[in-house]
């Protein structure tokens, strides 16, 4: 068996290969590479490895790495439930490298931070855990290890819908990787992007009559929108959130193409972000049924859409094993964050999952990401703590 290189070296060859996804096809890029060389690392510590290309997109992959007992199972249908997973996307948002101060797509070692796009969202969480596997005897491991490396995260997390429709996996807890500054997350809000299209009819901007304004019918659509946030953040709360309301933001708007003709299209883009435990559907159902009043009111038509399907929430109990096992590696009282992960579709195979890794998001997204050098000693110990509680070894 070999042994991966030093964390440095693993984290310059990840950031240096660029796994942009993207809804706009101009920006999107494929994560093969990436993902080609977390499977040599995990295949030179004994992991057995499988690449699975993502449906018509051959150019995009998910890793699943497994060691320990049982490797040969593929699915999560049998009854056993045991050992872990520790997950993460290998996928990065784009970027403009005229806004970084360094080269977004070097290990840029610095004021005591790697800087790089994807350093801790979430590049650098891969190094961690193959740093904690270094010196751990895998052939002693008494319950499965899974390490899985997903594609499309940051756009429509197509890898990990892959993951659940497969039922690829199977374990008893999973650790999703995202930057909590280790502190472990038991639940977060899910997350839908919608677009709302408004066609009126257009016609000289004199005589009103002569169409039907699709911009007047979208501002009657955005004060019900902003009476419908209201209702939901009356009716819907949650102390355990900083925000504990469910949120709706009017995000972008399109229309018209000139001041003197009566504006036949109009789309305005929102995001909507619920509490666990709410319907999706159900809220959906009434938002569509609010806005198609005003439509017919205003003689236009209406369509309603997600831009791409929506996350769910995720709602691991507050007391389940994992959270506590978190808290007590931690040291900290486990929370909640606003912002959607790949979690929801973990925890929908059965598996006890939180959210738990190194890096801030407050870094996540920005230029000149980072991540802090006093993040990845104990990053890389409480890994290895968490592998040995669920697998049953410790380091040689």
């Amino acid at each position: 068996m070999g042994q991966p290189p030093p964390f440095t070296e693993m984290l310059t060859k990840l950031i240096k290969e660029p796994s942009v996804s993207c809804i706009n096809p101009d920006y999107d890029r494929s994560n093969l590479r990436v993902i080609e060389l977390l499977a040599n690392w995990l295949d030179d510590l004994g992991f057995q490895t499988e690449l699975t290309p993502l449906p018509d997109q051959p150019h995009k992959a998910n890793l699943i790495a497994r060691a320990g007992p049982n490797t040969e199972r593929r699915c999560a249908t049998d009854t056993t439930n045991a050992g872990l997973v520790l997950a993460g996307h290998t996928d990065t948002v784009p970027c403009d490298p005229n806004r970084w101060q360094f080269d977004p797509f070097q290990a840029t070692d610095a004021n005591d931070r790697f800087y790089g796009l994807g350093s801790c969202d979430m590049k650098g969480f891969f190094g961690i855990v193959l740093d904690a596997l270094r010196n751990r005897p895998l052939r002693e491991l008494k319950q499965p290890l899974t390490i899985v490396a997903t594609s499309d995260e940051e756009s429509s997390m197509a890898g990990a819908r892959l993951i659940l429709d497969s039922a690829a996996v199977q374990a008893r807890a999973a650790v999703i990787g995202e930057p909590t500054s280790l502190q472990p997350i038991y639940a977060h809000k899910g997350m839908m992007m919608l677009a709302i299209r408004l066609r009126g009819r257009s016609g000289h901007s004199s005589n009103p009559a002569l169409g039907a304004n699709a911009l007047d019918a979208m501002h009657s659509v955005m004060g019900e929108l902003l009476a419908f946030r209201t209702e939901l953040a009356a009716r819907h709360q949650h102390p355990g959130f900083e925000v504990e309301v469910p949120t709706l933001n009017l995000g972008c708007m399109h229309a018209g193409d000139n001041p003197n003709r009566i504006c036949s299209s109009a789309e305005l883009q929102i995001d909507l972000r619920l509490l666990p435990g709410m319907d999706t559907t159900a809220i959906l159902e009434q938002l569509h049924a609010r806005l198609e009043r005003i439509s017919k009111r205003c003689e236009t038509t209406l369509t309603m859409g997600p831009l791409f399907p929506p996350v769910p929430a995720l709602d691991t109990a507050p007391g389940a094993e994992l959270v506590q096992v978190l808290e007590s590696i931690a040291g900290r009282k486990a929370g909640t964050v606003a912002y959607g992960t790949e979690g929801p579709f973990f925890r929908a195979l059965g598996i006890e999952t939180v959210i738990f890794g190194p890096g801030s998001i407050d870094q996540a997204h920005q230029p000149d990401e980072y991540l802090a050098h006093e993040q990845i000693t104990p990053a890389v110990t409480m890994i290895g703590k968490i592998i040995d509680h669920y697998c049953g070894t410790g380091a040689a």
